[in-house]
């Protein structure tokens, strides 16, 4: 009877990673990493007085850096917190520089234009006295467009919505004028209210101790 081979072995080898994920799942494909937003394209210019230059000669003031915000005029229902409150001291005469100071300063901080209001309670700033001669109307399209820093008198600031940062410059005016532009600019700032002037003239307004 002739014998029957054997029958080779088979030797199972080590499996190893699989090339092909099994069967019925699906190979988790990794996401890309988002690369740097591209540069937003610059805003373009409008005409306008250019503003005036500083005094050469100015007392230090210690204007605090503000936090770069949304850019854009706020909505009327901004944020429940109080404004932190800053005082810059200045005289009358003084007080429309110091204002223009503290925006400078602001904007080189990483505010955007349109984040700020600046409130006078005297004479006009140029740039409103600019936008006002050609209308009511063109003058608050300005304030609508919100790409820009704006200027308003106390006497209409109320028409203004809030913004990040407002400014008051105590630059004269009758002390109703005060008393509505701090008013006014106290509901209207949403994160940073300076105001420029008197210390006591304006404590005697916003209350001992602001």
């Amino acid at each position: 009877m002739p014998l029957i081979p054997e029958e080779p072995q088979i030797h199972e080898k080590a499996q190893g990673p699989r090339a092909t994920p099994a069967s019925g799942r699906t190979a988790s494909t990794p996401r890309p990493v988002p690369g740097p937003r591209p540069a937003a394209p610059p805003r373009p210019g409008r005409p306008g007085p250019v503003r005036p230059a500083p005094p050469t000669q100015r007392a230090s003031r210690d204007t605090a850096a503000a936090t770069p915000g949304p850019s854009g005029p706020a909505t009327p229902a901004a944020t429940a917190a109080a404004p932190q409150i800053q005082l810059i001291p200045a005289t009358p005469d003084g007080a429309l520089d110091a204002a223009e100071e503290a925006v400078d300063l602001l904007l080189d901080s990483g505010r955007t234009p349109g984040d700020v209001l600046v409130i006078t309670t005297g004479e006009a700033h140029p740039w409103a006295a600019h936008e006002l001669s050609f209308g009511d109307a063109a003058y608050w399209a300005q304030h609508d467009a919100g790409d820009d820093v704006f200027y308003a008198d106390a006497a209409v600031a109320d028409r203004a919505v809030s913004r990040a940062v407002v400014v008051v410059a105590l630059n004269g005016g009758p002390e109703d004028a005060a008393v509505t532009a701090l008013t006014v600019a106290h509901s209207r700032a949403g994160a940073l209210l300076i105001v420029c002037g008197d210390p006591q003239r304006i404590n005697s307004v916003l209350g001992a101790g602001v």
